[in-house]
């Protein structure tokens, strides 16, 4: 090989060593969510607004529906670990390890989206203060709109309290264990991954579930029969990321994802149409084959209303700590 050759090719050679060490340093965004909910989808806007805003430097992919087997519950475990850099994060399923997060927000105590709205800042706040306290800092988040909350079942139409007493019912928090259990109901937390199979198999006879997400996890296949029980409103969901991990993130990253993270809540921070695609999702349910009842009577909402009050400040002084000063500080944002 003559000279010239020679050393072009250890120029090449050299080059090539070059590029392959400079690689994006991707970032693994653990979604719970299914693909298919309509938060998921603003997820990816996030993402990719991100991404854009790197240009390569740093890149985010989101897994979504659980794709990583990380237990929604073991976020507080997982995450300040570095098992994910990013991970979606919602307080009523960390209560095993954080049991102040859930009584921040028991859900069916707020009713109204006026009364939420004067709310919502105190909760961010509140959460932000708690998450740094495991080693999470918050950099985003998602509302989750105000839900209607209907009692699914597989065999027969309920539409009672007294009736629901014979039933096995699945929920997803403990606030609703404590709640249903109060009114004479059986009720167990049965991960939303895992509820279609506990449903066809008989475990349950029904679940709680918003009827506005009932087709992102085919519960009308396996429970097609729905009454309405109550409103619901919730803490949003939060983006968490190590706070280690994010202390030594570069300023330019950090940056992209304030603003996506801005974008994002000004995107979903809206209530004003809930109502409406709650009543256009239950009918799309009935066409496709779901009996909808009449809905639970205003007696057996006031029996659960009252009960989950109770329940509020059970939860909170039972777990102690900063627990009762946090529901004081949203009743205190309420007005009550």
């Amino acid at each position: 090989m003559n000279l010239f050759l020679k050393t072009f090719s250890m120029g090449v050679l050299g080059l090539g060593l070059t590029f392959s060490s400079v690689v994006a340093e991707e970032w693994r965004f653990n979604n719970f969510l299914p693909e298919t909910r309509p938060e998921s989808a603003e997820l990816e806007r996030f993402v990719v607004d991100v991404n854009q805003a790197l240009a390569g430097d740093t890149t985010l992919k989101m897994y979504s529906g659980g794709s990583l087997g990380l237990p929604n519950t073991d976020t507080l475990r997982f995450l300040p670990k570095g098992a994910v850099e990013m991970s979606l994060m919602w307080a009523n399923y960390l209560g095993r390890d954080a049991p102040a997060l859930s009584s921040v927000v028991v859900q069916g105590t707020i009713g109204s989206i006026e009364e939420f709205e004067k709310a919502i800042p105190t909760v961010r706040e509140i959460y932000e203060e708690e998450f740094e306290e495991w080693g999470v800092s918050s950099v985003g988040y998602v509302a989750i709109p105000m839900l209607s909350v209907s009692v699914f079942c597989r065999d027969e139409l309920v539409r009672s309290i007294e009736a629901l007493k014979s039933k096995k019912l699945r929920v997803w928090a403990r606030d609703q264990v404590e709640t249903f259990t109060g009114l004479g109901v059986a009720a167990q937390i049965i991960p939303q991954a895992e509820m279609y199979v506990a449903l066809k198999s008989g475990v349950v006879d029904c679940a709680l579930y918003p009827a506005l997400y009932a087709h992102t996890v085919s519960l009308q296949e396996v429970a097609p029969y729905a009454s309405f029980l109550y409103p619901m409103a919730s803490g949003p969901y939060v983006i968490g990321v190590a706070t280690d991990r994010w202390e030594k993130t570069e300023d330019n990253v950090k940056l992209a994802i304030a603003n996506a993270a801005e974008d994002l809540w000004n995107r979903t921070n809206h209530y004003e149409d809930d109502f409406e695609r709650e009543l256009a999702a239950r009918k799309s349910l009935v066409e496709g084959g779901v009996t909808w009842g009449e809905d639970f009577s205003q007696e057996d909402r006031n029996l659960f209303v009252g009960s989950v009050t109770k329940i509020w400040k059970t939860l909170a002084d039972e777990a102690g700590g900063n627990a009762p000063a946090y529901r004081q500080r949203v009743l205190d944002a309420l007005g009550r």
